[in-house]
């Protein structure tokens, strides 16, 4: 088995290690790595649906499209990922897979004193509150299961993220469940207390891996396929936004220059029709706003700079760019 445990924490770049390592490789792999903040969402979710988009934009968070399915997670340096990846099971259901994987970690977790267990199909838990969640993807002969794990990751920063209001997008991407969560530290017993995030990690090196491992890094050419992976997929918009499935959104505020109520038609990540109403004062009609728009990515910085181009005040008010484009998104 490989073991590899990485010090990169761009989250582009190891989103595209994951898909790397599981269709150039045929070793079984066990792997440890973390991100800096940012959001993970699964492949066949709404990026939009999924975020904050206010508080993710404010923060500099990005926003990564991974290739196993499943919900949103909010990932820092407080969150260590894990990957497994070794040979299909021929009859084994996603179930058995998740069962599969995830039994070296609970092994490891309570051999430290921690009593986990895996809850449903694919989450870990302790006392019932949620640590890790699991997704799993399967390329020909192969699985790839990655999970999270909680250890000493900011709550508030996983909340915030990850709130906002799905009852204003109309689509049949796949909703993410929200779960009460908790962080591994908070439930080490007194005389592993003082552990850190990074001793954790050479504490589940030296528990998963053991002496059968074989540790090592990227060869060059590695690193190179990665590196390409990384920039003309993991870091694109097309990939994280514009992959989203078709979605309609439906969103309105009171200004105090006027109501406006706002409908967009999303496919392909594009506006593919746009409906702006209210009781707002104008001198141009609101057509010619909605004809801009029309055709564009879905996207904050999109939005706010043609809307930068136009005479704003003569079709709203004295409104402004930047909030009419968060009301657009």
């Amino acid at each position: 088995m490989i073991c590899i445990t990485d010090s990169r924490t761009n989250p582009n770049w190891n989103l595209a290690a994951e898909e790397y390592l599981l269709t150039c490789t045929s070793e079984p792999v066990f792997r440890l790595w973390r991100n800096a903040p940012s959001v993970i969402i699964g492949r066949y979710q709404n990026a939009a649906a999924e975020i904050n988009s206010e508080y993710v934009r404010a923060h500099s968070i990005p926003v990564v499209r991974r290739l196993t399915g499943g919900g949103a997670v909010f990932h820092d340096l407080g969150n260590v990922n894990y990957t497994f990846i070794d040979r299909k099971i021929e009859g084994e259901d996603t179930s058995a897979m998740f069962r599969r994987f995830t039994a070296p970690i609970i092994k490891a977790l309570r051999l430290l004193g921690v009593d986990a267990s895996l809850e449903g199909r694919n989450d870990l838990v302790i006392d019932g509150r949620k640590f890790s969640g699991n997704a799993v993807c399967v390329h020909g002969e192969r699985v790839l299961q990655h999970g999270t794990l909680l250890f000493s990751s900011s709550v508030t920063d996983l909340s915030e993220a990850l709130n906002t209001r799905p009852e204003k997008f109309i689509g049949k991407s796949v909703q993410s469940n929200r779960s009460r969560v908790t962080n591994i530290s908070e439930h080490l017993p007194q005389a592993h207390r003082h552990m850190s995030v990074d001793e954790f990690i050479v504490y589940l090196q030296g528990n998963i891996a053991g002496s059968t491992g074989t540790f090592r890094g990227y060869t060059a050419q590695e690193k190179a396929a990665i590196d390409r992976l990384c920039r003309e997929k993991y870091s694109t918009w097309q990939w994280n936004f514009g992959s989203s499935p078709s979605y309609g959104l439906n969103q309105s505020r009171r200004f105090p220059w006027g109501f406006v109520e706002v409908s967009l038609d999303v496919s392909g990540g594009l506006i593919r029709s746009c409906s702006i109403r209210g009781d707002y004062f104008f001198i141009r009609p609101t057509e010619e706003v909605e004809n801009t728009l029309t055709g564009l990515p879905h996207s904050f910085d999109a939005v706010v700079s043609a809307l930068t181009s136009l005479p704003l005040t003569d079709y709203f008010g004295p409104a402004t760019a930047d909030e009419l484009a968060e009301l657009f998104t």
